[in-house]
């Protein structure tokens, strides 16, 4: 049984001692390195590279914001997903933007937090019920501005009618497999759409797109 090896970066040492014994106890959850603050984990996470790592964002030294953007730059292959008291709608956005892969709030339940990390190893994002209010509020409090009938579109892009159908289902959570058989296109063939408006969008993986259809009215 493959393991997922997780790092949890968090200046409290009880909420780290707390996670790391829910984490111990799902057998294919592997706990390789904890860190106190950012840098501490950039030092450390070329000798023990993780699948995902559970991001704080407020932490002395370096704080996650910082982190994250280092770890997307010279790792992007791991996972992030942040794990923070600050329920902001602009920092979950903003976040999601950066590339983080998922946002939960520390109040979370133990079984949330073991979904996000299947979900973001199955998947690449994870978007609770928490994240999807914060960008239908974000959605719903922009003016209104009209647009080129006939096209989705916005100032810098232009999508299909295709990638249009993708992106929206993406944004309601669905899979690539749950995608294919929803409007009857081959996985691949979704992955290839997918792949494509993560080009003309600039953004770096799944949530980054949906953060950024959200904020700029694409959806």
């Amino acid at each position: 049984m493959r393991k997922i090896k997780l790092a949890l970066c968090d200046d409290h040492n009880l909420f780290r001692l707390g996670m790391a014994t829910i984490l111990g106890q799902i057998p294919d959850f592997e706990l390789v390195l904890e860190a106190g603050n950012g840098q501490e984990l950039l030092d450390r996470i070329a000798r023990k590279t993780p699948d995902v790592v559970l991001l704080d964002l407020q932490m002395p030294v370096m704080d996650g914001t910082t982190t994250a953007d280092h770890l997307r730059d010279n790792y992007p292959l791991i996972k992030i997903v942040v794990l923070t008291m600050h329920d902001e709608d602009r920092m979950v956005l903003h976040l999601l933007e950066k590339g983080v892969s998922g946002y939960l709030l520390k109040d979370a339940e133990a079984g949330e937090v073991e979904k996000a990390i299947r979900k973001v190893m199955d998947e690449g994002v994870y978007l609770n019920e928490f994240v999807s209010k914060a960008m239908l509020r974000k959605m719903t409090n922009k003016p209104n501005v009209a647009k080129p009938a006939g096209s989705f579109y916005n100032s810098k892009i232009l999508l299909s009618e295709r990638e249009k159908e993708v992106l929206t289902l993406i944004c309601e959570g669905l899979s690539t497999v749950e995608i294919s058989e929803k409007i009857f296109l081959s996985p691949r063939t979704v992955e290839g759409h997918r792949l494509r408006i993560l080009e003309k969008t600039g953004t770096k993986n799944t949530a980054g797109m949906v953060a950024y259809a959200f904020k700029n009215n694409l959806v």
